[in-house]
């Protein structure tokens, strides 16, 4: 059963885009829709595992990390309330997943199977091949998250890995001044860097007058 908050989470989410609330609870019995709780931390998909099932996040927020042999964690994404995760890997089949889904904090999300996404139902659902469109959008936007991720982390020092990040972010808020979905920790193992380097190279930043910041709110001067 969906709050009303989470109801209104899938509407404004890209993979229904253009399906009215009305038609939306119909749709997701038709494709066995499932909500499940995660508590912070709690594996959601395990690294080396196929997936069948595309996850929506309707609260809190989940990230794609890769850990090496000794633990070192990388921080490939942040997903949050209304995006999906797993879809291009739920699309391939058989194909394991090269990372791990993790709960950055209690997390609800709805899993949707992802043969009912793609196959046309017996019912002829008007909507289904809305959906599959928005399919094809999600997926085009893990590619342009992945492109930024490595325009990110491409340059060869912390402070222009750090202003790559920056301009990124700006461009995507259209503005100076933007919130990052990160913490400290976080935006390190993102960018692939030693977080007490970065720490100082962003305080180093705004005794310059390149940045100010105040917590995971910033602005390029």
């Amino acid at each position: 059963m969906l709050s009303h908050t989470h109801d209104k989470t899938l509407a404004a989410s890209p993979l229904f885009q253009s399906i009215g609330e009305a038609d939306l609870h119909s749709m997701l019995s038709c494709l066995s829709a499932r909500k499940r709780e995660f508590g912070r931390e709690e594996i959601i998909f395990p690294e080396g595992d196929p997936i069948v099932q595309i996850g929506l996040v309707l609260s809190g927020s989940v990230h794609i990390v890769k850990e090496d042999y000794w633990g070192r964690r990388t921080l490939m994404a942040s997903i949050g309330p209304g995006e999906c995760f797993g879809e291009a890997y739920a699309c391939a089949a058989k194909t394991p997943f090269p990372f791990t889904a993790v709960a950055a904090s209690p997390v609800s999300a709805l899993f949707l199977d992802v043969n009912r996404v793609l196959t046309t139902c017996s019912s002829a659902c008007p909507f289904h091949a809305r959906l599959i469109r928005n399919l094809l959008s999600a997926l085009a936007e893990s590619n342009l998250r992945l492109a930024r991720k490595i325009e990110s982390t491409s340059p060869r020092t912390i402070r222009e890995k750090l202003l790559s990040y920056f301009s990124s972010q700006a461009r995507l808020a259209r503005s100076s001044a933007f919130t990052i979905p990160f913490t400290r920790q976080q935006l390190a193992e993102y960018l692939s860097v030693d977080r007490s380097a970065m720490t100082v190279e962003l305080y180093r930043l705004k005794e310059e007058g390149v940045i100010s910041f105040d917590k995971r709110d910033f602005r390029l001067l």
